[in-house]
């Protein structure tokens, strides 16, 4: 038999008992010092993560010796855990002295080439998944099927599209700008609307446009120009309008939240979860915890704005500045008396408004109000995967689970600080940062 056709013959061999039932494979094997797995409120010591391709196939104690093929990640030293989760980002914004401007100046495609920028940082900051609220002409979902293919890489993206106001209202395009300026006025589509029956258009345009989730703007807001960022700007009936459509569609509704009243009717509305919640009161902390709704504190947003408005004239605009030191200084306090008095929390921290890569200070401002360290975790990980229905793919290092996989140095259960000195990103089983 000459040498070709033997070498042939041994590579189909190969081959086919490599595709064998219960062939073995070569897997990569992460040492882990401590592993906070969100099941478990402890860590647990020296274990080894076994990933195949996209998946954990098991999670193992002590070390596993490599085999043929496989590679080890040293990550002894470290504190593994699952893939984190920004619920309340703006991808393919950041602010900043110009950002009215820009909003007049940049294009779609400027929009999303600055959002795969931001997309990068976030991953690399240990965020595997994040929930977009809002982007300009929904762009964000232009970044997240980019992230989906391959083509630039981000975390996994739940996006809102274009965020719901009504006229005059925080996500109306045209606030504080002329009617005279030639446009239409904005309508469903664009995300504005005037009673129900548009409320129920504007949430079936969001899924004709391929959104993920429903974002709506229950009041005013610190950064839009407009003088009230505390009045409620829907009707308790526009509010149940856009969550009864959303329902029937599958969809989660968020609702940026400042002012009690508007709070309270977006509760009272049915939406899922409430974003800063400020000046959120005893009563609709009741009204939250039994009806199960979230609060999404992003305490990260009203430290960054407050700390602009004080310290760095000119960065805001002058009619922001009032609502930046009144909103900002008032969010972590509320959320601390929200967790004292269990209203269900979600991690978010509204980055876009703070900058992307930041995210993970969120989880020292959460301790710092009275949450424990491996709730602020959990807040990240399992909670969101649960509250989007994704759980049975992430959220938990378990067997069968997607291999998204971040570290930090150090025991962040110790240190939560930790949590901003992100050493590992794997998602999907693909290595993003570390060794």
């Amino acid at each position: 038999m000459n040498r070709t056709r033997t070498l042939a013959i041994a590579s189909l061999g190969f081959c086919i008992a490599a595709s064998l039932p219960g062939a073995a494979s070569a897997a990569t094997l992460i040492h882990a010092g401590r592993l906070v797995d969100s099941i478990a409120n402890a860590p647990l010591r020296d274990v080894t993560i076994v990933v195949e391709g996209a998946d954990i196939r098991a999670v193992e104690k002590g070390f596993r010796k490599p085999g043929a093929g496989d590679t080890v990640v040293d990550l002894r030293d470290s504190t593994v855990m699952p893939g984190l989760c920004d619920m309340h980002v703006h991808i393919t914004s950041e602010t900043n002295p110009r950002s009215q401007l820009e909003d007049f100046t940049l294009n779609d495609a400027d929009i999303a080439l600055i959002g795969a920028g931001f997309a990068k940082k976030t991953l690399e900051a240990g965020f595997t998944c994040v929930r977009d609220l809002g982007s300009t002409d929904g762009v964000a979902t232009s970044v997240r099927n980019a992230i989906n293919r391959g083509t630039i890489p981000g975390p996994r993206i739940w996006a809102a599209g274009k965020a719901i106001g009504t006229t005059g209202g925080h996500a109306d395009p045209t606030n504080g700008w002329s009617d005279r300026l030639g446009a239409p006025a904005p309508g469903p589509t664009d995300g504005v609307i005037n009673g129900p029956a548009q409320a129920v258009q504007a949430v079936r345009q969001r899924y004709k446009e391929g959104a993920d989730t429903i974002k709506i703007t229950a009041t005013g807001g610190v950064l839009s120009i407009a003088k009230n960022g505390m009045n409620p700007q829907f009707t308790e009936e526009e509010i149940r309008g856009i969550t009864t459509t959303a329902h029937d569609y599958g969809f989660r509704v968020a609702a940026h939240a400042h002012g009690t009243e508007g709070i309270r009717r977006a509760v009272a509305g049915g939406v899922d979860s409430i974003e800063h919640g400020t000046f959120l009161d005893d009563a609709t902390m009741k009204l939250m915890k039994d009806k199960g709704t979230y609060l999404v504190a992003t305490i990260s947003a009203g430290k960054f704005v407050a700390d602009k408005a004080k310290n760095v004239p000119g960065f805001l605009p002058p009619i922001v500045v009032p609502k930046a030191l009144a909103v900002g200084p008032q969010i972590q306090g509320t959320f601390a008396k929200a967790y004292k008095a269990g209203v269900p929390i979600m991690f978010g921290t509204d980055t876009g408004v703070s900058a992307h890569g930041d995210n993970a200070q969120e989880f020292q401002w959460m301790v710092e109000a009275g949450m424990p360290a491996i709730e602020a975790i959990k807040a990240a990980t399992v909670v969101p995967a649960k509250f989007m229905g994704a759980d049975e793919r992430y959220g938990t290092v378990q067997a069968g689970k997607a291999a998204d996989l971040v570290a930090v140095p150090g025991d962040p259960l110790a240190d939560i600080t930790a949590m901003r000195r992100v050493n590992f990103v794997m998602k999907d089983g693909q290595v993003y940062k570390g060794r």
